[in-house]
């Protein structure tokens, strides 16, 4: 690996005179103004580091996901091309960078907390709970795309003195990972809601959050949702499915000590406050729209307009020559008559009021939605149909609540105003064939009902969280005009390791090299 690139770590943040962005902006950037540290500051900065890839920007959207997720969900339509299901390294690499750079500030979090004395860590425990739960819920982002990854030695650059020869870091098992972040967020889950928190590090912790504003009760429902989704993500491996089980059953039965996001009040997000500072999104526009790469996948898109989803005018806009007509592009069909078709301009796009140009789209986290539907498949497969149906529902309620929400804060009105939900149109939605609890002849058919609802919900808006879903379930009949031309002719079970692994940690690589394919899948998905 490229320690100079990957492992130097991103140096202390500036001192926050107060609680203001602006003032953050300028003592971070400022390289003339970095004084002494401490653990809020850099907790913060740990924040800000990864805020590109948590807040909807160019390059997540544009160079990765563009090209990767978003098609192998079907969120988008497309252009088809040989080579396309092989994720291209200029993805690969960034993706891996932001990543380490990451890890890299939250490594200098831990040397700053443990060159202090056991009262000031004591005093300090609030950021470094939270941080570890920022910190596991990114890293499972990453373990989900590649398995195993540098790990438990990596980022120590500078814990290391500098020494380059001590920093290259070994591979920790996708398991081992999952075992350590399922460990420490459980024992975090009792120890945050008991914790005794000085005023001081209370009133800095306020300032220093940019994630929930300093709120202790929405970091608690975050680990607890954290952990629903993580085991419930491998639920289905021999080796944790009676924990996860266990676990799962124990947060959802005790919700006074282990509360969950459960309504949209509670979604997790990274807000945009203010316009035009570094705590804005980068250029969702050009990210999303550029290369056309916005077209409503046929699939999605005909759900949708089939069962007459209340969500659909909130996330899809007619094209512009199509007289009101929602037409997705089908994968299917041979290259040369997509190309005609898009530049017919009447496919349909993601709307661009509510997604691509609302300056004020969140960094989407956690939402409600996402929680009820990871409920209501535990309790599908404990046999609790009634309970199953009730989360079901209630996720599809939150999903439609969470779309209007996104839209309300826009301040771009490019597109139609939506039509607005009744409780009519969502009780006839869940109704339909195709949504109904009670239509469903199986608990097979009703996996998929909960497996089609988490697509629905997480389109483009958090499709590497939707791939991970697909890839896990394994229920959504998806298909893919097959490449012919190259050895993976669909899309892949996980990403290769970027080039700079091999050129420059070749000795830890060596022992990963022989499953370090496309077509390897990692150990929870099992369908």
């Amino acid at each position: 690996m490229n320690i100079n690139r990957l492992f130097i770590y991103i140096l202390l943040v500036g001192s926050l005179v107060s609680c203001t962005i602006s003032d953050f902006e300028d003592n971070y950037t400022d390289p003339s103004k970095l004084a002494e540290t401490s653990v809020g500051k850099q907790f913060t900065g740990m924040m800000y580091s990864n805020r590109l890839y948590v807040l909807p920007g160019y390059r997540d959207y544009f160079v990765v996901r563009r090209i990767t997720s978003n098609r192998y969900t079907q969120a988008v339509g497309w252009v088809n091309v040989e080579n396309q299901y092989v994720p291209g390294s200029a993805a690969v690499s960034e993706r891996w960078d932001v990543f380490y750079n990451f890890m890299a500030q939250y490594r200098e979090l831990q040397k700053v907390y443990n060159e202090l004395s056991a009262q000031e860590q004591a005093d300090n425990r609030l950021f470094m709970i939270t941080a570890a739960v920022y910190f596991y819920d990114r890293t499972q982002q990453i373990v989900d795309l590649y398995g195993d990854i540098p790990w438990s030695e990596a980022g120590m650059l500078s814990q290391n003195g500098g020494d380059y020869s001590k920093s290259y870091p070994a591979y920790d098992t996708a398991e081992e990972i999952y075992t350590t972040m399922l460990d420490d967020l459980a024992g975090f889950a009792d120890e945050l809601g008991t914790l005794e928190i000085n005023a001081a590090v209370e009133t800095d912790f306020n300032t220093q959050d940019l994630i929930n504003r300093g709120s202790i009760d929405l970091w608690i429902k975050y680990i607890n949702s954290l952990r629903l989704r993580m085991l419930t993500r491998v639920s289905g491996s021999s080796e944790f499915a009676s924990r996860a089980t266990a676990e799962i059953g124990e947060i959802l039965s005790n919700p006074t000590d282990y509360p969950v996001v459960t309504n949209n009040d509670d979604n997790i997000l990274f807000h945009i406050h203010t316009l035009g500072t570094l705590m804005s999104a980068t250029d969702f526009q050009s990210g999303l729209e550029d290369w056309d790469g916005n077209l409503a996948g046929k699939q999605i898109l005909d759900h949708m307009v089939n069962n007459q989803d209340p969500r659909l005018t909130y996330v899809f806009e007619p094209g512009l020559e199509s007289n009101g007509e929602y037409l997705g592009l089908d994968p299917l069909m041979n290259p040369t008559d997509q190309n005609a078709l898009v530049l017919e301009q009447t496919l349909s796009f993601y709307n661009r009021s509510t997604l691509s140009r609302n300056q004020y789209f969140p960094g989407v986290i956690m939402t409600a939605a996402e929680v009820h539907q990871l409920a209501a498949e535990y309790y599908l497969n404990q046999g609790q149909s009634a309970m199953a149906k009730a989360h079901y529902e209630e996720g599809i309620r939150q999903s439609i609540g969470f779309y209007q929400y996104l839209r309300s804060i826009s301040n771009n009105a490019d597109a139609d105003a939506p039509i607005v939900p009744t409780d009519a149109s969502i009780s006839n939605y869940l109704a339909m064939d195709e949504v109904s609890w009670d239509a469903a002849s199986s608990p097979e058919e009703q996996l998929t009902l909960i497996a089609e609802q988490k697509w629905l919900h997480f389109n483009v808006i958090q499709s590497n969280e939707s791939w991970y879903e697909i890839r896990r379930l394994g229920v959504l009949d998806f298909d893919f005009w097959v490449d012919n031309s190259n050895q993976q002719s669909l899309p892949p079970a996980r990403w290769m390791y970027p080039g700079s692994e091999q050129t420059y940690n070749m000795e830890n690589y060596s022992v990963v090299q022989g499953e370090d394919k496309l077509t390897n899948q990692l150990f929870w998905d099992v369908n």
